[in-house]
């Protein structure tokens, strides 16, 4: 089972993330922020203790954005706001069935139905 804490990205270091690391290479500048929304590809997450022992190369320039303690977890109206998006999509439209729909006009001569961004495929053999 995968945790849903962000991990500090650092080798062999378990701890949870509490910042975000960003390098703009442009102005030779490594940004350490507020643990981002997501995780990106380009971005480093940190634990505290790495967040605080962070070092650029020689040349660059580091800028630590605050860190706000409070925002490290999720508050309960982010929960709640999590819950209420979950319980949305879950919904059925109005007049419409959950079945499958049949596939559009144009659309793939493999494809026997389609439901969201789902598609059902014909065997190659048929």
């Amino acid at each position: 089972m995968v945790s849903p804490v962000r991990r500090c990205s650092r080798t062999a270091c378990a701890r949870p993330a509490v910042a975000t690391l960003t390098y703009v290479y442009a102005d030779s500048t490594a940004v350490l922020g507020p643990l981002a929304t997501y995780a990106e590809p380009h971005c480093y997450d940190l634990c505290a203790e790495h967040s605080e022992r962070l070092t650029a190369p020689r040349g660059w320039d580091v800028v630590r954005l605050a860190v706000d303690p409070g925002q490290v977890r999720p508050s309960a109206d982010d929960l709640e706001a999590l819950a209420d998006a979950v319980r949305e999509a879950a919904r059925t439209p109005a007049g419409r069935t959950a079945r499958a729909e049949g596939p559009p006009e144009g659309a793939d001569p493999m494809e026997v139905a389609r439901r969201a961004h789902l598609r059902v495929l014909r065997s190659p053999e048929q």
